[in-house]
């Protein structure tokens, strides 16, 4: 595992549980060779004096060092804690937003990144169980555990089409490639029936774009 050690002074803002790190902060990267250059491998952050301060998906490319997972020093990051963070955030939204998003085509905001403790992850659900999942992996330590994540989604929603949006400012800026398609069943129609504040509309849920409006 990779050990970032952040400069004196510079982990009060993890210490106020601040998920990123600027590369302004950190002081070395200590591990293998290799290690450093792979986008999203997770590193242990460390303060100058050596106290533990988190796990985070770590990114050389970007000016957004790392990205935490946890704060815990007893929690791993693995399948297990990608599962639960999906879980958690579907229990948080699926409630309302589910029974809104199959009558009435309502998208439903799922994950939300930092706030669901998946940095750089954004999904929207539309159409309910027979609908789509739009996935938008914005940074290097989601875009590392997609096939986890995307069988979460698929294990807690029930919605077995899964599609991939690139922003593709934000993934240039991670040194990710801009990639869009399916990830899991049926790819998006061109337009599909959304309802936002009343308003009904077309939306191309593969671009983000309203089409037409009704």
């Amino acid at each position: 595992m990779l050990i970032v050690t952040i400069k004196q002074g510079k982990e009060k803002s993890l210490l106020n549980r601040q998920p990123w790190i600027y590369a302004s902060a950190v002081e070395r990267v200590d591990g293998k060779p290799g290690e450093h250059m792979k986008s999203g491998a997770t590193a242990l952050i460390q303060s100058s004096s050596a106290q533990f301060l988190a796990r985070a998906a770590y990114n050389a490319k970007s000016q957004i060092r790392a990205r935490v997972w946890t704060f815990d020093p007893n929690e791993a990051v693995d399948h297990a804690l990608i599962k639960r963070r999906v879980k958690a955030a579907v229990a948080a939204r699926s409630a309302k937003g589910k029974k809104a998003g199959a009558s009435s085509g309502q998208p439903l905001h799922l994950v939300l990144g930092e706030e669901d403790g998946l940095s750089g992850l954004v999904v929207d659900w539309f159409g309910g169980e027979k609908g789509f999942l739009v996935c938008q992996f914005q940074a290097a330590g989601v875009d590392a555990w997609k096939v986890p994540i995307v069988q979460a989604l698929i294990a807690e929603t029930g919605c077995r089409n899964v599609y991939e949006r690139s922003d593709e400012l934000l993934r240039k800026g991670e040194g990710l490639p801009v990639v869009s398609g399916a990830l899991a069943g049926d790819e998006p129609p061109d337009d599909m029936p959304c309802t936002e504040n009343g308003v009904r509309f077309s939306l191309n849920i593969k671009t983000g774009k309203k089409s037409s409006f009704r």
